[in-house]
């Protein structure tokens, strides 16, 4: 049972860290998939913890949460708030594709580690 977990832990956050490598090197340019890990690793980690501590605060909460996460991502990348935001939206878009694909062939469900919302 832990195996099958870390198994599923591993691939969802690999496909949490397309996402972002597809984001980062269309917004700037970045060519580095181990960059992508951690930051969605980070990621996941920052989403979370500030997910508990004020998620359960209507509106508020998840729009902290989000804030965190593309501050983890503008931390990471050089690149501007701005920018930090597009490449949490193509990351976010790229692993919706993946993960519909994915499910339509009937390989895994429909979630990754390292992107919200997903």
């Amino acid at each position: 049972m832990v195996v099958a977990s870390a198994v599923v832990f591993v691939v969802s956050l690999l496909i949490g860290a397309l996402g972002i490598y597809v984001g980062a090197r269309i917004i700037v340019g970045e060519r580095s998939f181990d960059h992508a890990i951690v930051t969605a690793l980070f990621g996941a980690i920052i989403w979370a913890v500030v997910g508990y501590l004020v998620g359960w605060i209507p509106l508020v909460g998840p729009l902290l949460a989000l804030l965190a996460y593309i501050a983890v991502i503008n931390f990471r990348y050089p690149a501007d708030w701005t920018a930090a935001a597009m490449i949490g939206l193509v990351a976010w878009v790229t692993v919706l594709i993946v993960l519909y694909a994915l499910a339509a062939l009937g390989l895994t469900g429909f979630e990754a580690v390292g992107v919200p919302g997903v």
